[in-house]
């Protein structure tokens, strides 16, 4: 047995933490570069906090996921700034962004010099100018994650900056954040945060510790996601699912993902579509697939011991089988009013560039099966 497992430097979690965050900032530096999503204005309790440390703030708003133009930007105003810190406040993208900014910093060059897939993929030297993750959505986990995930709209796929390196200082993860995110957020980001939990699980790369974590975050996610969703201010839920998103980084960072995420990264650089909608459409299809791969041809697998475990962790039944946990994340979806892939523009003319594109994706490498091109076609087919 042999497995790594790295994440932040200091992770801070509790509803109300936030207001450490003066105290955490002072030792990193004296200029943040405050990296938000499209409304600046959201993390104005923030900028209040880090001024009360005399520390000097330049804001910086990114519209949408980040892109590899967007990186760029960042960072030519954070050196304008002479920033000496890096702050994320706001969903994954907002974060991506500020990580990728943090870690192009202190390492010169442009973004595609160290880009996996489309890019150069030269491996990055010097630690990320000091970074602090503060995530406003319950999904990514990308507080805790070494990677930063860019759309490159040139390439039509989304890759990442990717090294360990570029793990933040501190993650502040405080759930009375995710209070005012919309349903439809709500819903989306959720299922892309319990996916994070079930991929690394079941991905052949998982160990005992991204399994205990895993674990932990599913029993809590079948029980929270549901009632965030339904009652926004359901503190307990928003908690819980806090914490299922914060684990599931911490379990993709040291394990890998799946099919799900596969697709995910591709798909998001073809259209115009939000990275948890995607995985949250994908998610009981690709289940769905891999049951019934391994039932016909591995069907003594672990893996599919793994998916059973999955069921009887959702389902709260220990008999539960594996297709009983494919048929509880359906529903969940289903009540959850997750739109199909077709809604973003997927036709049935895309689905050999798709499948193209995701079959050599970095996360397709984890599934606990390689699935073949057909069968990759039936699940965007069903996710339509």
């Amino acid at each position: 047995m042999r497995f790594d497992f790295a994440t932040a430097t200091k992770i801070v979690f509790g509803a109300g933490s936030l207001k450490e965050l003066g105290a955490l900032a002072a030792p990193l530096g004296k200029h943040a570069f405050v990296v938000t999503g499209r409304s600046a204005d959201r993390a104005a309790p923030a900028i209040d906090l880090l001024r009360a440390q005399q520390i000097e703030v330049t804001a910086f708003a990114t519209e949408g996921e980040p892109t590899v133009e967007v990186a760029r930007q960042g960072v030519e105003a954070a050196q304008a700034a002479q920033a000496d810190m890096v702050i994320g406040f706001g969903g994954g993208a907002a974060l991506d962004a500020a990580k990728a900014i943090a870690v192009l910093l202190t390492n010169a060059g442009d973004p595609l010099d160290y880009l996996e897939v489309i890019g150069r993929g030269q491996p990055i030297k010097n630690a990320s100018a000091p970074f602090i993750a503060i995530p406003t959505t319950a999904g990514t986990g990308s507080e805790v994650t070494s990677n930063a995930v860019l759309a490159s709209p040139e390439h039509q796929v989304k890759v990442s900056l990717r090294n360990p390196l570029m793990l933040a200082r501190v993650a502040l993860v405080d759930s009375n954040l995710t209070h005012s995110s919309p349903p439809d957020v709500t819903a989306q980001s959720g299922l892309d945060a319990l996916t994070q939990v079930i991929e690394p699980f079941t991905s052949n790369k998982a160990n005992p510790l991204t399994d205990a974590i895993s674990k932990e975050a599913m029993s809590r996610a079948a029980t929270a996601l549901q009632r965030a969703y339904e009652h926004p201010n359901d503190a307990a839920a928003r908690e819980d699912m806090a914490l299922v998103s914060l684990f599931g980084g911490l379990a993709l960072a040291n394990a890998k993902l799946g099919a799900v995420h596969g697709f995910a990264g591709p798909f998001g650089g073809m259209f115009d579509a939000p990275h948890g909608g995607i995985c949250a459409r994908l998610l009981p299809f690709v289940m769905d697939a891999n049951v019934r791969a391994l039932r016909q041809r591995q069907p003594d697998s672990d893996y599919l011991a793994r998916y059973t475990h999955v069921a009887q962790l959702l389902t709260g039944d220990s008999r539960a089988t594996a297709e009983d946990g494919v048929k509880w994340v359906l529903k969940l979806t289903q009540a959850l009013h997750i739109p199909g892939l077709a809604s973003y523009g997927m036709t049935d003319a895309h689905l050999p560039s798709l499948i193209e594109k995701s079959a050599v994706a970095s996360s397709m490498q984890g599934n606990p099966i390689k699935l073949t091109p057909e069968e990759l076609h039936a699940i965007l087919t069903a996710a339509a």
